[in-house]
């Protein structure tokens, strides 16, 4: 099982705008249909309000980088550049 925590660095201000902007793409939804995936969630954070926490679960690590190749993926890339500062990645295997 792979899991990534991705903490999208929201220009300021902007947070809710990009996690409508989410929404309205539905990567979640499609993410979710994707085969492998078993979680991808968004939690806002208490602490900083310019973070959003996405936490995505696969199976497999192939099935995660065949996520990265499709159409939503290219287009959440628009949305991260119009939207985010920075992206910070933390990955976890559990065999």
């Amino acid at each position: 099982m792979l899991t990534w925590n991705v903490t999208y660095h929201c220009k300021p201000g902007q947070r809710e705008a990009f996690y409508e902007a989410l929404r309205c793409l539905g990567i979640r939804e499609n993410s979710l249909r994707e085969a492998g995936n078993v979680k991808y969630d968004y939690f806002f954070s208490a602490e900083d309000s310019d973070a959003l926490l996405l936490v995505e679960a696969w199976t497999e690590p192939a099935l995660q980088e065949a996520h990265c190749q499709t159409d939503v993926f290219a287009r959440l890339q628009v949305l991260k550049a119009q939207y985010c500062d920075s992206v910070t990645i933390d990955k976890f295997t559990i065999d």
